[in-house]
């Protein structure tokens, strides 16, 4: 049997590679959009993919499973759990797919997969038990947990609620949760446990940062699991819906895409670089966006109007949270060689419609006209504003965890994932002062402040340089 985790370091995600060395079979569990990675993978292992299989409907990236599906020789293996409200409805009339109930077995040439109906992050949700039958075992070696089990932690029931809109869900998704644990109790020590996310991911608060476990370690030593195991219901389901971290804006567009079908793209877009001109023309339009990917300081010196801050290290997390589906996109990249991994993380969140790339060099050169700067001031400088009698308001776009911990006297706190959805929480005028950790997160909501007609001010500084006497 051949095992590979891909790994996604900006969603946090992990798909699965899967091959039967003797019949040249391999199968790919959770792939994400852009699927040309995972035809790579197993060529360069002698191995053909045939196979897909999915462990529930995602709601934090698009699912490259119906892309797979387009080709009818490869297989597709998909819940038919969690009732008729939870189907992966794409899947419903296709010939070469699977809808899998608890137990059910499949194989992909020696290897057997065997489905556990493991509901709670969401009701569809399966696991996967993988044997090795071509090697001589007769007892599963792994676990494919999906959301359902993290190294350190567990899926989180509470996300169709938060993000979705799905109201009164996440209590009973708690209760399911802890039931689906409890269930699996006895399942072998030594199985590893293959989870669909790590540290990072916004499907669990406390995701560890080693790639796998064994089962036998997550139910001595994964703070969920234990209280599970030894707790009362009540017990776990306030301990599971406290705590969870503000998920991004887009997660609340992927259930559906998931669930009725993405488009399918066949290849990945290749945006051509734009001339300047072209781009500022349409700076006014609505669904026009610019991203700048430029360091921050430069962003914040001066930007093409109404463009949204992406800074490279967190671009996912930024685009996710300030982006709409209908976004007309443009890059703004130091090398064009940069923007097709921009590409593969955009499309991966169902942002596909990207028209080109502008160079950074052509921005920083651009008339000033065409630009808006963002006034900056340190946390020591904060103090002499709110004295000088103009009447802002403070925001803190940090996450509530950071909040609770320690804040600006009078601040507004909205997390900046959630800054687009609960826009309308804002005072209705008046300046706004936004601040966060560091002054990264500060600057991507002063971005997308800004083009939504917002006078802003960002400080960019570190919290800990906050006066004592400006915290409550």
């Amino acid at each position: 049997m051949f095992l590979r985790q891909i790994f996604d370091p900006h969603l946090s995600q992990y798909a699965y590679l899967i091959g039967c060395q003797k019949t040249g079979e391999a199968i790919v569990i959770d792939p994400e959009r852009d699927i040309d990675r995972y035809r790579a993978a197993a060529a360069e292992e002698g191995l053909r993919l045939t196979a897909v299989a999915e462990t529930h409907i995602h709601a934090d990236f698009v699912s490259g499973a119906r892309e797979l599906a387009a080709d009818p020789a490869l297989h597709v293996y998909v819940s038919a759990e969690g009732g008729s409200d939870w189907q992966s409805e794409w899947a419903r009339d296709l010939a070469n797919v699977t809808l899998l109930h608890d137990g059910d077995i499949f194989k992909i040439g020696n290897i057997r997969f065997q489905t556990l109906h493991t509901p709670g992050h969401t009701p569809e949700h399966l696991a996967y038990l993988v044997t090795d039958i071509g090697g001589g075992a007769d007892e599963p070696v792994a676990l494919l947990t999906g959301d359902f089990i993290f190294v350190g932690d567990v899926g989180r029931p509470d996300l169709l609620e938060q993000a979705a809109g799905l109201m009164g869900t996440q209590e009973a998704g708690a209760r399911q949760l802890y039931a689906s644990l409890r269930r699996v109790a006895n399942l072998p020590c030594h199985l590893q446990v293959l989870p669909a996310h790590g540290a990072g991911s916004a499907c669990g608060k406390a995701l560890g940062s080693v790639p796998l476990s064994t089962f036998g370690y997550e139910v001595k030593f994964n703070p969920a699991f234990k209280l599970a195991m030894n707790g009362a219901e009540a017990e776990f389901v306030k301990f599971i819906l406290s705590g969870q971290p503000e998920p991004p804006a887009y997660f609340a567009n992927m259930k559906r895409v998931n669930k009725v079908g993405p488009a399918v793209l066949g290849t990945l877009p290749q945006p051509h670089e734009l001339p300047l001109d072209e781009v500022t023309a349409r700076l006014g339009e609505k669904n026009f966006v610019v991203l700048d990917t430029r360091e921050r300081g430069s962003f914040l010196a001066g930007h093409l109007h109404r463009s949204l801050f992406t800074p490279p290290e967190k671009f996912a997390d930024f685009a996710g949270s300030y982006l709409s589906p209908e976004n007309e996109i443009v890059l703004v990249v130091n090398n064009p060689a940069e923007s097709a991994e921009y590409v593969r993380q955009l499309v991966r969140m169902g942002f596909d419609n990207i028209v080109g790339t502008l160079s950074a060099s052509a921005v920083d050169a651009a008339p000033a006209g065409s630009k808006t700067i963002t006034r900056s001031v340190a946390f020591p400088d904060v103090a002499a504003l709110l004295s000088n009698g103009t009447q802002y308001g403070l925001l803190d776009v940090r996450k509530a965890t950071e909040f609770s911990a320690g804040h600006l006297r009078n601040a507004q706190n909205i997390a900046h994932t959630r800054l687009r959805p609960r826009f309308g929480e804002l005072p209705a005028d008046g300046p706004l002062i936004v601040s966060c950790q560091s002054g990264l997160r500060a600057t991507g909501a002063c971005g997308f402040l800004a083009r939504q007609g917002r006078d802003v001010i960002c400080v960019a500084d570190k919290f800990d340089h906050a006066p004592q006497e400006l915290l409550a």
